[in-house]
């Protein structure tokens, strides 16, 4: 059924005509953008102790995204997912949120630290490689990564094996990383209806 629904999936975008137009990030595929907003404290610090990873980023708006780094997506977040156990920070460093890259184990900043890493080393623009925190229909705050592409910002997350355009995900969007630097961030306006199953 994963498979199945990976390769819907990559029908759907394929069949999809690329955004390409001046007014293209309005598309409802992109996260709309509300302008600066802070920091999370957590990114703040790492970047203090990662300085050569935060800061000014050069590089395109959105990826053009072809099969073959469709499957570098897919490949990299099932590759980070399997290989990374799921730990509170507060378990591991004894505090209540601190973020770097996994070791064997990690909370959901960590997957998506080691997911950008990773996809960078591959030769990804840093500039569509976006860091997201959003908060989960349970009120938990989570973070996950967007991948700004030609077809829309795609979501890479640890609680989810398939990759989604981020509109199709169960979450609100807050804010992200600035594509232009690294260190800065812009909040997210998602106006969305999140339908919320229940039992009955």
């Amino acid at each position: 059924m994963k498979h199945v629904a990976a390769f819907a999936l990559l029908i759907a975008l394929f069949m999809t005509p690329a955004i390409a137009s001046q007014d293209q990030f309005a598309d409802p595929a992109y996260a709309p953008e509300q302008g600066p907003t802070s920091t999370p404290v957590g990114h703040y610090e790492f970047c203090k102790s990662h300085a050569g990873e935060c800061g000014a980023v050069a590089g395109p708006s959105a990826e053009v995204l072809t099969e073959k780094l469709w499957a570098e997506l897919q490949e990299t977040n099932n590759a980070v997912n399997a290989s990374v156990a799921p730990v509170t920070d507060q378990d591991l460093y004894r505090v209540a949120e601190y973020w770097t890259y996994p070791n064997g184990a990690g909370d959901c900043e960590d997957y998506v630290l080691e997911k950008r890493r990773e996809l960078i080393a591959k030769g990804w623009p840093a500039s569509t490689l976006l860091i997201a925190v959003v908060r989960k229909q349970d009120g938990e705050g989570h973070a996950i990564l967007l991948v700004r592409t030609d077809r829309g910002d795609l979501a890479l997350d640890n609680l989810d094996g398939e990759i989604h355009l981020w509109n199709e995900t169960p979450y609100t969007y807050l804010k992200r990383q600035s594509q232009t630097d690294a260190s800065r961030w812009v909040g997210l306006e998602d106006g969305r209806v999140i339908q919320v199953a229940s039992m009955h």
